[in-house]
């Protein structure tokens, strides 16, 4: 991946700011537990909670000093979409689960033939230390399982296949 990938980030709609990726990449950031987090930046510390994420859409929001942050975190290919004037998402079934970040299979929710619904657990990814349970974005037939438990994932691996 670039080192000069970009990320705009969206905090409460109110405030917008420019993220390069070997920033993030640098930030003093340390995972205590359970969502919890200590961030050190410009030598001040936080300690902040992650109270949701929604790593399909890229919203997560974070209690930090008694306060709630909800953040959009949008990619290069995100801001292309929106300077090209066009929407993201629209109808289309969702025929590939993948990795939304790299991270570690902890467990397999669902086999080959099975039925799901939207919001069904599919499986469980770990990542960063926190446990991520991505769900079935549209109701299907699970076609094919591409990864095994245990298996270390890269982001956009293909984990699932729908139909």
């Amino acid at each position: 991946m670039d080192k000069k990938e970009s990320f705009e980030i969206d905090v409460n709609g109110q405030h917008r700011f420019e993220v390069l990726q070997a920033d993030a990449e640098n930030l003093d950031l340390i995972s205590e537990q359970d969502g919890r987090f200590h961030i050190l930046h410009n030598g001040r510390s936080w300690h902040a909670e992650l109270e949701h994420a929604d790593f399909e859409t890229r919203q997560l929001v974070f209690r930090i000093n008694g306060n709630s942050y909800a953040i959009h975190i949008a990619d290069q290919y995100e801001q292309l979409v929106r300077q090209l004037g066009l929407s993201i998402g629209g109808h289309q079934k969702q025929n590939t689960v993948k990795a939304p970040m790299p991270g570690l299979v902890l467990n397999i929710l669902v086999e080959p033939g099975q039925m799901v619904q939207k919001g069904d657990a599919l499986l469980i990814l770990e990542a960063m230390k926190m446990e991520n349970v991505l769900k079935a974005a549209g109701e299907g037939q699970v076609k094919a399982v591409k990864v095994q438990k245990g298996m270390a994932v890269d982001k956009g691996q293909l984990l699932l296949e729908m139909e």
